[in-house]
């Protein structure tokens, strides 16, 4: 789909050779090979694919050619299981026209695309561009704050004892198991937020280094500011991101303990389990002369002598602590 902003018409195809100059914004989301074509043919551009704009490195994703500026960046989208997934975006930027390469529905570029029909202080594309950014910034703060909430709620529930409050462990390993899942899923949300930071304060810094002779100062203060959050909202990520490790350790270190528990009980049972059979197995060989058979008290002191074997050795642990 191809989106004309401040062109009164859907119709594109009417367009002459040259793109009119109320058009300061060309939307290309899903587009189809005649789009893209219209598209080159009236900027005199070339339209990257998503292969190209998720490409790691820099150098595929910034480049400044023939006066115009080629940008791309990761963007996050919620599927429709509202699971958090990395979308590339690319943005191609002239002296007036702005073009914006997506592949998937992005609430911020709705939002500005709302503001390009009634906000005079966007001129050209470049100011489209400006703004997005500035959206994509707000928009990750706002994820970075839900994260940080959801880390504080998960902190709360593993180091006051939410893990382990229950004396069954059917239950205990269950918590642990949705805490484990808990953390995975909050650092994966985490570490997208992180690809996305990187990618707009690249675009960002390349943007207002530039020194073409259409990006005007505002301009370029805006793209500085831009360059600022994203370094400020990088560090509060960082230490979100040591919160989710101390996080995954404590869950860890909660399953270990609870596995030593484990451990504890099956080596109290086995200790206390081995005196008794040892003297059933003596008692019971079929041996001729063998003196206990004959006592008239030896069947009650057999069975006395093997629950005293199984006792000692649970007051000796339980002198020993192993029961708190």
């Amino acid at each position: 789909m191809l989106k004309l902003h401040r062109w009164p018409s859907d119709d594109w195809q009417g367009i002459g050779a040259e793109m009119p100059s109320e058009i300061i914004w060309a939307d290309l989301l899903n587009a189809t090979d005649e789009e893209k074509q219209f598209v080159e043919r009236l900027l005199k551009i070339r339209i990257p694919s998503a292969e190209s704009l998720s490409e790691i490195e820099a150098s595929s994703r910034l480049i400044f050619d023939h006066g115009t500026l080629y940008l791309g960046s990761p963007a996050v989208r919620l599927s429709e299981d509202n699971e958090a997934e990395i979308t590339p975006v690319g943005f191609i930027i002239g002296p007036h026209v702005l073009v914006t390469v997506r592949f998937a529905e992005l609430p911020i570029f709705d939002q500005i695309s709302k503001r390009v029909g009634s906000d005079d202080s966007l001129e050209n594309g470049m100011c489209v561009f400006t703004s997005l950014l500035e959206a994509m910034i707000d928009r990750g703060a706002d994820a970075l704050e839900h994260l940080a909430a959801r880390v504080d709620t998960l902190s709360r529930g593993v180091f006051k004892g939410g893990l382990v409050r229950s004396k069954r462990p059917v239950r205990s390993s269950r918590r642990m198991r949705e805490a484990l899942e808990n953390v995975g899923e909050l650092a994966d949300r985490l570490a997208k937020s992180r690809d996305v930071l990187l990618g707009v304060g690249r675009i960002a810094s390349f943007a207002g280094d530039v020194g073409s002779e259409w990006i005007t100062e505002a301009s370029k203060k805006r793209l500085h500011a831009v360059s600022k959050d994203v370094v400020s909202l990088s560090d509060y990520e960082t230490r979100l991101s040591d919160k989710i490790q101390l996080l995954l350790d404590a869950v860890l270190g909660f399953i270990n303990i609870q596995q030593n528990e484990l451990f504890k009980v099956l080596t109290i049972v086995s200790v206390v389990g081995v005196p008794p059979t040892i003297l059933v197995g003596v008692w019971g060989m079929n041996f001729k002369n063998m003196p206990e058979l004959s006592w008239t008290f030896g069947y009650p002191l057999a069975l006395l002598a093997i629950i005293a074997s199984g006792v000692l050795p649970l007051i000796w642990f339980r002198r020993r602590g192993w029961f708190e």
